[in-house]
């Protein structure tokens, strides 16, 4: 296939979202960055002490990559507001999507968050969370959702999508095709909904396709098993529901990107994990905590890239969208 080591290890890379250990540009990150060509990171309540401090990693990441002369970083951050708010004071914290009963308060906490995220260097929020929590089921999501019906969900969800982006973050909707529906936690469990495609498109997924209407850069996949959707993969995992459903019959081209691979949802192991995300056209895995997981994905990326004339064409189609998106956000 005439694919040079740079070009396979570029490629291989910036399949990656990686996790890590610090509050500064030490030697793990210079790692993730110089040897692993990551896309990008993942910032967490261990890597934040203060705005200066933030502000200080993450310029310095970004000019350590330019050193290296791979392109600018994502650098991503949870800031749904309410429970899941990686960013605490002095940074605004907001009561989160419970308390959003308006389209003037999704634009407010959108338009503030997008500022300070952005003041800081953090250029991608994993938020909004368009997951559907119905009356009657006491979903594990209670505390992150918009309350409502999909229109309500969908309503406040684009405005914060909108306001995101037109202030420079790009915005990923959660979690594809949705959990609102769960009980469990994918964090601890492997959740199962038994629910069908035809309740699906009626429900859960019409804010999502809202939102690719809306040209949202990023949508994250849910760990939990769809049994009616797919008997073997679960939703990070499966060819059906990454490719064929929301690449093909939803028509997405932006970023799809796993949840957390360090889940105890997952119950295989990573080099089947990435051969599963590879044949998906799924753009980005999430590594979020260090370990021997990163060097494994990464090195299996370039092996199943090497072996397969297919994957190695979806590979080039990931990385096209990746560098799209990167020249749209972060090279004005």
């Amino acid at each position: 296939m005439n694919k040079s080591i740079v070009s396979q290890k570029l490629m291989a890379g910036q399949r990656l979202m990686l996790g890590f250990d610090g509050v500064e540009l030490n030697e793990e990150l210079k790692y993730i960055i110089k040897d692993m060509n990551a896309c990008g990171i993942i910032l967490f309540a261990r890597n934040i002490d203060s705005p200066k401090q933030v502000t200080t990693l993450c310029s310095a990441c970004q000019a350590y990559a330019k050193m290296c002369g791979l392109p600018p970083l994502f650098i991503a951050v949870d800031q749904e507001g309410g429970v899941v708010a990686r960013l605490k004071e002095p940074f605004t914290l907001f009561r989160g999507n419970p308390f959003i009963d308006s389209v003037e308060d999704a634009r407010t906490f959108a338009a503030v968050t997008a500022h300070e995220l952005s003041q800081v260097g953090i250029n991608m929020n994993f938020a909004p969370v368009l997951d559907i929590a119905p009356k009657g089921v006491d979903s594990i999501m209670k505390d992150r959702v918009f309350k409502g019906d999909a229109k309500n969900i969908s309503r406040l969800g684009i405005e914060i999508i909108l306001t995101l982006q037109k202030n420079g973050i790009m915005a990923v909707a959660k979690h594809f095709p949705g959990i609102g529906r769960t009980i469990k936690d994918s964090h601890l469990h492997l959740p199962v909904l038994d629910i069908d495609l035809a309740n699906l498109w009626h429900s859960d997924l019409i804010p999502f396709v809202d939102a690719e209407k809306q040209n949202v850069a990023g949508i994250m996949l849910s760990h939990i098993s769809y049994p009616k959707l797919d008997k073997k993969w679960q939703a990070s995992l499966s060819p059906f529901i990454a490719g064929t459903l929301l690449r093909n019959q939803m028509g997405y081209d932006g970023l799809v990107m796993t949840d957390d691979m360090d889940m105890k949802a997952i119950k295989v192991d990573m080099k089947t994990c990435i051969r599963q995300i590879l044949k998906s056209e799924i753009d980005m895995a999430l590594i979020c905590h260090k370990g021997p997981n990163i060097e494994t994905a990464f090195h299996e990326i370039i092996q199943q890239l090497k072996d397969d004339e297919n994957l190695y064409l979806k590979g080039r189609n990931s990385l096209e969208r990746i560098l799209r998106v990167k020249k749209k956000y972060l090279q004005g």
